[in-house]
């Protein structure tokens, strides 16, 4: 096992490009909760005390885009191989097709858990910077956002597995479909397909099931700390929906990983 790590590890660190995707994971999740948080401001509501906004799901906003990234970097990771047709090397040097897809899954969540949390952490400072220049200020009912709060730890720990559960999705649904193009285009489709649907959905019954069975609506409820009673899933439910996507992914890319020739 330790040596299939290495080998996994290795790979990563020589392709420069999945380094400057992992640098981007982190980078672009803070650079747009930078332009979310800066795009709303107290004067937007009928007066500052009765804003109601959730600072918390605001900072972290930018995990729209960062998710994207992680995508990239997930099916890339599997892709990649089957491209060259270094899959053929592996798997001659490494035959035990279940370790070397439990190897490149562990790789790609260490790499996923640790770059979404620096995003996650950076776009929460970022938003206790920008937020009380817009009117979020503890005068108007709008604490500094703090890991010490309860329901703000929650969503960003959550975020940050949130992160992790759309990687092991990508990877699952690569080890399948093994094309770059063809896979990064089916998850973002899964991914963002019901926001977009939302837009043109008028009857509320039938967009709180659409948003309770979303890999993305329900996943980013964990993102929540007010109004929970409003959520069409609550927040750990909603990451449990991920996780379900994510687990039927592995488990049928991993049955066909160890069945189908390479």
């Amino acid at each position: 096992m330790r040596h299939s790590l290495r080998a996994e590890w290795t790979k990563v660190r020589t392709l420069r490009g999945n380094t400057w995707l992992a640098v981007g994971i982190a980078v672009c999740t803070v650079l747009a909760a930078a332009g979310a948080t800066a795009a709303v401001s107290t004067a937007q509501c009928p007066t500052v005390t009765t804003c109601y906004e959730d600072t918390a799901r605001l900072a972290l906003r930018g995990v729209w885009l960062g998710q994207a990234l992680v995508v990239v970097f997930a099916v890339l990771m599997m892709s990649n191989e089957y491209g060259t047709g270094m899959i053929r090397t592996t798997l001659a040097v490494m035959p035990r097709r279940v370790e070397v897809l439990f190897t490149k899954a562990a790789v790609i969540l260490g790499i996923v858990l640790a770059t979404g949390a620096m995003g996650v952490l950076g776009s929460l400072l970022v938003g206790n910077v920008i937020m009380p220049a817009n009117g979020f200020t503890p005068a108007n009912g709008y604490p500094p956002l703090s890991l010490a709060d309860g329901p703000t730890f929650r969503a960003t720990f959550g975020t940050v597995l949130y992160l992790a559960l759309i990687a092991l999705l990508a990877l699952g649904v690569t080890t399948v479909l093994r094309d770059t193009a063809v896979s990064i285009t089916a998850i973002l489709g899964l991914l963002y397909v019901v926001p977009v649907m939302s837009t043109f959905v008028t009857d509320p019954e039938w967009l709180d099931r659409l948003r309770r069975i979303s890999p993305m609506t329900a996943g980013l409820a964990i993102q929540a700390t007010r109004d929970l009673d409003r959520l069409p899933i609550g927040p750990w439910p909603g990451l449990g929906v991920l996780a379900a996507y994510a687990a039927v992914a592995m488990i049928i890319g991993g049955v066909i990983f160890v069945v189908r020739e390479a």
